[in-house]
């Protein structure tokens, strides 16, 4: 089952986080990920979570297939430069749905 991953945080180091953008987009298609969107924040219409400066959209095949990139023994020179290059990270999954039924029959 697909999942998405929502990413939302903080530039906190330029050259490190592009260390990392340099080799994540072939390493997250190899693993079964797609980017879906990139956003820069623009502005809080509601809800307590303070601001990030980006969002990422990331479709994976399933968790699996998230799991195995993010554990991965070649990539583990990889992920130090995400989190050197980020601060305020939130790292959210959900199962993707094709409409609101599975939601609206838990309540």
């Amino acid at each position: 089952m697909p999942v998405l991953a929502l990413n939302l945080f903080d530039v906190a180091n330029k050259e490190e986080y592009l260390a990392y953008v340099r080799k994540s987009g072939k390493a997250v298609a190899s693993h079964g990920g797609e980017v879906i969107s990139i956003g820069k924040f623009r502005e809080a219409r509601a809800g307590d979570l303070a601001p990030r400066q980006v969002m990422i959209l990331v479709q994976w095949q399933s968790v699996e297939h998230f799991e195995n990139y993010c554990n991965n023994p070649a990539l583990a020179d990889m992920h130090p430069h995400r989190e050197k290059g980020t601060s305020n990270y939130i790292w959210q999954l959900f199962d993707k749905l094709e409409d609101f039924r599975p939601l609206l029959k838990a309540m």
